[in-house]
């Protein structure tokens, strides 16, 4: 399991969710619309610093990261984050660890 982030995705990060040197990114499962992995259940994503890291990745001192308690959501794949060019949001893929 591991986080990978597009350089699209990194700027994104730093403009809309204003993240710089210090600060938290979570991914995490939530109850709610739907997804390739789980039906029922979407990705999201909030700044907040972490309690009990499964995975991270840190670019320029930003940490990018899943709980222990939403591993179950990603078992077994690597979370890749994009941008659609066209609409400027966030879009995940998943692929086989």
């Amino acid at each position: 399991m591991k986080i990978i982030l597009s350089n699209e995705a990194l700027l994104w990060f730093k403009e809309e969710m204003e993240a710089e040197s210090g600060d938290a990114i979570r991914f995490f499962a939530r109850y709610g619309g739907s997804s390739s992995l789980h039906a029922g259940f979407s990705l999201g994503v909030t700044k907040e610093q972490p309690d009990e890291v499964a995975v991270e990745i840190v670019h320029d001192n930003v940490r990018y990261y899943i709980e222990s308690r939403d591993k179950w959501y990603f078992i077994d794949h690597d979370l890749h984050v994009n941008v659609d060019p066209k609409l400027g949001e966030l879009i995940y893929s998943y692929e086989k660890a």
